[in-house]
């Protein structure tokens, strides 16, 4: 499987969902509210008809798992499965606070490891790509730029954790690790502002589910960084529902740097 002409076909796709999204984002979407009480709105549902029929045409007979479709959170992982979030971040779209924290997520699963990721945040205009073994790239307007995680200085730890899910354990892992540094913001972008080198450590300790993170672990993980349990354990995709449990999204940060 050629996963570089893969990525490169999800990126005008990717593109297409995010053009969709900002169409209905300037109408002031309003959200309804599925059994979870997750919301949902007119924007996830217009992305996701955009890419899964397209997303069957580029890889046929992959399956797909996707936030929208939920049939398809009872498929049984295959070797390998596609995770799409066609609006990651809803609860930041419908803030409208101008800070773009959503994204187009579109990751393919290999035997538990994602080992390729489109991530594009439509209204700041920032397309990530990782490919395992390839490397990772930020593609914004005409400009392109390879991505590698940084090595910070042990008083320069930059954490990021999430705008609407910051919660007492995070709060303490932090503290744990002495880092007094930290950036709010949503979505998959977390993972990528690690690959870009713009901040160094996500620890997350709520829920979320894998169509959350495959794509921006899979840019991660192409820039040098890795995502693990929070006992350093392999953090693996394909689990019953597709939840995760806890979890550390790591750059060029180490615990023995605390």
């Amino acid at each position: 499987m050629d996963l570089i002409k893969i990525s490169k076909a999800l990126e005008p796709l990717a593109r297409r969902a995010g053009e969709k999204i900002m169409e209905v984002y300037a109408k002031d979407p309003k959200a309804k509210f599925k059994g979870d009480g997750s919301p949902v709105t007119e924007a996830d549902q217009a992305a996701e008809a955009i890419i899964l029929p397209a997303l069957m045409d580029v890889a046929p007979g992959i399956a797909i798992v996707s936030e929208e479709n939920a049939a398809s959170h009872q498929f049984k992982a295959t070797e390998k499965f596609f995770l799409v979030d066609p609006l990651d971040g809803t609860k930041e779209f419908l803030k409208r606070d101008n800070k773009g924290s959503f994204t187009v997520n579109i990751a393919l699963i290999d035997r538990g490891v994602p080992v390729m990721g489109v991530v594009f945040a439509p209204a700041l205009d920032r397309l990530f790509i990782g490919v395992i073994g390839k490397g990772a790239t930020e593609k914004s307007g005409n400009k392109t730029v390879s991505l590698s995680v940084r090595n910070p200085t042990p008083d320069g730890v930059v954490a990021v954790a999430s705008a609407s899910h910051r919660d007492e354990a995070t709060d303490n892992w932090l503290a744990e690790y002495n880092i007094k540094n930290t950036i709010s913001v949503g979505s998959s972008l977390k993972f990528c502002l690690i690959a870009a080198g713009e901040a160094d450590v996500y620890p997350r300790f709520g829920p979320t589910m894998e169509w959350d993170t495959g794509a921006g672990d899979a840019v991660l993980r192409a820039a040098g960084g890795k995502t693990t349990l929070p006992d350093s354990k392999e953090f693996i995709y394909g689990k019953p529902e597709y939840r995760n449990g806890a979890f550390v999204a790591w750059g060029g940060f180490t615990p023995s740097m605390a």
